[in-house]
């Protein structure tokens, strides 16, 4: 499988560690990589962005997995997305030299879904945090969330009340998911529909400036 395409914005100096970006359904590498210098202004973080490798006739952009059904992604599409996610992070880790113990997960949407899918999956390694913007843990034939060994796996989770594509029922289920497990769980919502809220945005940049001071 071909790498996926992606854009970077390098940091100033030696990196803190590595945020991936995942954009959601219908957009593009370059959609969430301003997101970058209002989460970390002091560019602290080597920041890449892919581009999902799915493309469907009528539907714009790019697609990690076909949308069948809220929650439930499509299994043979997901696992396209999945696959080609995880061996660009394989790719970068080797790259760089920053392993996963040192990499941020985040996204927006399907984003979102992909960061939980291959940082959750029993088969990919643990990583330092996971950044949840309206998003779900996915429930998904051939896909399972192995949480026993996910214990220093950080993660923000944000989402809003009004959202009309992605219920925020959502994010309290994947909450209290996580939360049981043992995982640390920083939760915030506001009354926003389906998008990044300006106003929950401080609070994600302290979060992932905690991660850096680890």
């Amino acid at each position: 499988m071909a790498s996926l395409e992606f854009v970077e914005r390098p940091p100033t100096a030696d990196p803190v560690g590595l945020l991936m970006l995942h954009h959601g359904r219908g957009a593009d590498e370059y959609d969430l990589l301003p997101l970058a210098d209002v989460l970390d202004p002091e560019h602290r973080w080597h920041v890449v962005s892919p581009r999902a490798p799915l493309q469907f006739r009528g539907s714009p952009g790019f697609h990690w997995y076909v949308v069948s059904r809220v929650g439930y992604p499509d299994p043979e599409t997901f696992a396209v997305g999945f696959d080609a996610l995880a061996a660009l992070h394989d790719e970068l880790w080797q790259r760089t030299g920053m392993g996963p113990e040192r990499t941020v997960l985040g996204g927006f949407s399907q984003g979102t879904v992909m960061s939980y899918a291959t940082g959750l999956a029993g088969e990919r390694p643990a990583v330092s945090g996971l950044l949840a913007f309206s998003g779900f843990v996915p429930t998904v034939s051939g896909w399972q969330p192995s949480l026993a060994d996910r214990a220093r796996t950080r993660v923000l989770i944000s989402h809003g009340r009004l959202d009309p594509v992605i219920s925020v029922e959502f994010a309290r289920r994947a909450r209290e998911l996580l939360e049981d497990a043992g995982l640390p769980v920083s939760y915030q919502e506001s009354e926003a529909g389906h998008h990044i809220d300006p106003r929950q945005l401080p609070a994600a940049g302290e979060w992932l400036a905690t991660l850096a001071a680890q």
